[in-house]
């Protein structure tokens, strides 16, 4: 993993990045990199990149208001590269400060859906998640755990989602298959808040397993 914020666009360091991000399956980012030079060249130049590459763009704007100069920038901003993205995941709190809506339906949604998306995910907490694709949509139940610390949930559920689609891609055409990997998710990201902390608290596959099977 190599930091795009200590990473400016030219440097020495730009060779070794460019080589991972030729040799990547998927390019993982949030929005906090673009509120300053020189992180938002270095995230533009390196979504073209892996873009042209023929890595999947995912994209979760990671929302982090006090960091930037004003709501108003921070929404621009995170909108200005929407349809550059494959697979976009907004939390209920995202959807409502991107979209102005404090309804969580499909219409309210379906304002963040973009013709370049191949997936568009809405992370619900305790209420599961919803899904969008080109050809159908739906939802899935979350699990019900005792929740100590719900910091790196969303973190856990897209790693697992991206981990699931690198070993099938067809998952994003075919929704019983989709299901299944969101129930993962899910999972992974419901036993993720039973702990404190975040990489600390990410989960064993067998771990996650036991709750799906327990479940």
């Amino acid at each position: 993993m190599i930091c795009l914020c200590s990473l400016a666009y030219g440097s020495n360091d730009w060779p070794t990045y460019l080589t991972t991000l030729h040799d990547a399956k998927v390019f993982h980012y949030g929005s906090i990199s673009l509120i300053v030079e020189p992180c938002r060249s270095a995230h533009l130049k390196a979504m073209e990149v892996a873009k042209e590459s023929g890595a999947l763009l995912s994209y979760d704007p990671n929302l982090r208001l006090p960091l930037w100069p004003s709501a108003d920038e921070a929404r621009k901003q995170i909108l200005s590269i929407w349809d550059k993205a494959d697979i976009i995941k907004v939390s209920d709190v995202e959807l409502e400060f991107l979209t102005g809506s404090n309804k969580i339906d499909d219409e309210t949604a379906m304002k963040l859906w973009r013709p370049n998306l191949t997936l568009l995910l809405i992370t619900l907490g305790e209420k599961g998640s919803m899904y969008y694709t080109k050809y159908f949509h739906g939802s899935v139940d979350a699990f019900h755990v005792n929740t100590v610390d719900t910091t790196g949930a969303g973190d856990s559920f897209v790693g697992a989602l991206l981990c699931k689609i690198v070993e099938d891609p067809t998952i994003l055409e075919n929704e019983s298959k989709l299901r299944e990997v969101l129930k993962f998710a899910n999972a992974c990201g419901a036993i993720t808040t039973t702990k404190k902390g975040a990489i600390p608290a990410l989960p064993t596959e067998a771990e996650v397993l036991a709750l799906i099977n327990g479940a």
